[in-house]
This record gives structure tokens, C-alpha cells and sequence, in this order.
């Protein structure tokens, strides 16, 4: 028998083969897209809570206490506290609806605070050594130990700490610009709720802090946050039914401890 590549071997057959290898990776790559976006979009129409409840938040005031979880613990059996009180998930990780995309989903979650701009905490999830770059208006990162993997580092993010112009900042003045691993500690305040978005001629945008879960590097820095594959599901960090296919109830509550 010859081989494909021999000189017995058809140019026929030849061409065939070399469109195979041309072709796979584009299929391969087709494959995978696919599966991306029916995996977007089915967390968006399954998960969107825009269905009931953020519709509620932004058109009825009155509602919004009966929206509102307010955590002053981690969640029994897990690790983060969640770091704000308000309407938590409102915008949930992996959400590829307004103004996400299925190309570009949410990579954290957003808690809509309630109350007046500037007012509402924002609590270190867990241990770990703060930084705000000297570039950054509203938001810190945290290095941590992860606990769910054990000596590896994982990131919390957190940002819109500051007012609709950036003029002022709602990060506690024990954070400047140009902090580098400054220790904190479970609980501690280290901000406030604002509607900061990237400056005044930015589109204003409802209070609320943005939280999310990003990976690491090679040498243990915080990866580009803005970008999904980066950041991890916050869920079993929070133990909160972020993500549930089958709809999540409002006030969110804890999950059952993991066994």
C-alpha cells in the first residue's frame, strides 16, 4: 500500500489530504466557538435575573428591601465573605446580556447597594495583602492563599468605588494609589459603593460595587480581570446559588455546607 505523501500516491488524494490539514483547525476552532456561545447563551436566558428581579430593583424602589441580602459571615462551610451588602448577582458571572456580550461575558458579579452613593461598604472577601495600582480611581485587588487549592495565589477585584466624574474616591484613605500588599483582613472596610465608570465622559451606571475572582500568572500576579477566561466562578468561593440553571430566588441564601 502506499503511503498518502508517496509518489505512488494521486495528486487527487494528495490535495485531499493537505485540505484535511488545512481544514481541521478551522473545524476544531468552529467547534469550540460553538460550544462557547451556546454555553453564553443558554446562562443568559436560563440565568437572567432580569427576568423579575433587577427589573424590580431599577422600576420600583418600594421593592428593593425584599431584594436586599446582607451577609455578616461567610457562608457555613465556605471560604469568602461576600463583600457588600444589596442585590447580590444582579449581574452574575458569565451574564452575556447588556452591556456584555456572549464574546465578552461578565467576569465577576455585581451587588447593587442600597442607599446614597458613598455610603454602603465594601468588605475584604477574605484575608490577604491589597493593592491599588497608582493608575486606579475606584478599585483594589487582593492576593490570596486560595483556600479551595491550597498554595496557590487567586486575586479578589473589586471596583466603581468613586464618584460618576472619578473626582472622589470612596477607597479608604488608607489605600492611596501606588499601595502595594498592604495586609487586611477578612471583613475589613475597604471602600464604598459608588458609580464610577472610567470618568465623566463615561455612561453614569447604577451604584454598586463589581466583585470578582481572577487567577493568577505564572509568577503569581493578578491576571487581566477584564477578561473572562481570566476570572473563576465565584460560587463555590461564596456558597451562594449564583449560577443556578434552574433560577435563583431573591434574597439570595446560602447554599448547604459542600460534603
Amino acid at each position: 500500500m502506499s503511503l498518502p505523501d508517496s509518489p505512488a500516491a494521486s495528486p487527487h488524494r494528495r490535495r485531499r489530504l493537505w485540505l484535511a490539514v488545512i481544514l481541521l483547525p478551522v473545524v476544531i476552532g468552529g467547534l469550540a466557538l460553538a460550544y462557547r456561545v451556546t454555553r453564553s447563551v443558554a446562562s443568559s436566558v436560563i440565568h437572567r435575573p432580569s427576568n423579575s428581579a433587577i427589573d424590580r430593583w431599577f422600576s420600583d424602589s418600594s421593592s428593593r428591601a425584599e431584594l436586599v441580602s446582607s451577609f455578616e459571615a461567610p457562608c457555613p462551610g465556605y471560604p469568602f465573605l461576600v463583600p457588600s451588602s444589596g442585590f447580590v448577582g444582579g449581574l452574575p458571572w458569565n451574564a452575556a446580556y447588556g452591556p456584555y456580550t456572549i464574546f465578552n461575558p461578565h467576569g465577576g458579579i455585581d451587588i447593587f447597594g442600597q442607599g446614597p452613593v458613598g455610603t454602603v461598604p465594601v468588605r475584604a472577601a477574605y484575608d490577604g495583602f491589597l493593592t491599588r495600582e497608582s493608575d486606579w480611581t475606584s478599585a483594589v485587588i487582593i492576593r490570596h492563599d486560595d483556600p479551595l487549592n491550597p498554595g496557590q495565589t487567586i486575586w479578589t477585584y473589586y471596583t466603581h468605588m468613586a464618584n460618576l466624574a472619578g473626582s472622589e474616591s470612596y477607597i479608604l484613605p488608607e489605600f492611596p494609589r501606588g499601595t502595594f500588599d498592604a495586609p487586611v483582613r477578612q471583613g475589613d472596610v475597604i471602600g464604598y459603593q459608588g458609580i464610577y465608570n472610567g470618568g465623566a465622559d463615561a455612561p453614569g451606571i447604577a451604584m454598586h460595587v463589581h466583585f470578582s475572582v481572577v487567577r493568577s500568572g505564572p509568577d503569581g500576579s493578578y491576571r487581566n480581570e477584564a477578561v473572562f477566561e481570566n476570572t473563576l466562578d465565584p460560587t463555590p468561593y461564596l456558597g451562594l446559588s449564583l449560577n443556578d440553571p434552574a433560577g435563583s430566588e431573591y434574597p439570595l441564601r446560602c447554599l448547604p455546607p459542600p460534603e
